[in-house]
């Protein structure tokens, strides 16, 4: 048991130098956000504010990787046995209900991936809502991030959007996204939990 986890601690510490560019460019986040937006361009403008907005006026979250499910239709048995598929990770962010009752949101999270290798995401997520925000309720939006992966371009950031779903019970939140694929690629659940302080 020792030797798994001081293999897996080895495996954190050697990606993380890997991730160094997108982790750095993460913590730069609380900057921009509260940076002035004058560009050239309104659409771009209206974005950074946007996430300006969200940063100043939303609440803390914490965000916790949980489990990544391999959809066992699009993978053979012996694949799936090599899979890490309980995600050790951390995160952070912050959300608001806006004006419509719908949950956006910013974070930085870092968790294990499959090969057990450091997976960050940086991300803005909108979901809209159902039910009251003061009881139980569930959502279905979106989520447009950066990330990096050890087998995808050697952890070169690349851009993505996913879809997202939660359950939500006042300030905690159980959240899955479907990652798309084809035979032995993809087809994944991710989930994780967001708590709100």
């Amino acid at each position: 048991m020792l030797s798994v986890y001081y293999h897996a601690s080895n495996t954190l510490f050697m990606n993380l130098k890997h991730s160094t560019l997108t982790f750095g460019t993460a913590l730069l986040l609380p900057l921009a956000a509260s940076a002035a937006c004058d560009t050239d361009y309104a659409w771009i403008d209206k974005s950074c504010n946007h996430v300006s907005d969200i940063w100043n006026t939303g609440k803390q979250d914490l965000y916790i990787p949980l489990w990544t499910h391999h959809l066992r239709f699009a993978y053979d048995q012996d694949k799936i046995d090599s899979f890490r598929e309980f995600t050790w990770g951390l995160g952070y962010g912050r959300s608001r209900y806006n004006a419509a009752g719908n949950w956006e949101g910013i974070y930085l999270m870092a968790f294990s991936d499959s090969h057990s290798n450091v997976q960050p995401m940086l991300g803005y997520g909108h979901q809209w809502m159902m039910g009251p925000t003061s009881g139980l309720h569930a959502g279905i939006g979106y989520t447009a991030f950066l990330t990096s992966r050890a087998d995808i371009y050697k952890n070169f950031p690349i851009p993505g959007i996913l879809p997202i779903a939660s359950v939500n019970y006042r300030q905690y939140s159980l959240n899955t996204s479907y990652v798309p694929g084809g035979r032995g690629n993809g087809n994944i659940l991710f989930f994780w939990s967001r708590l709100g302080f």
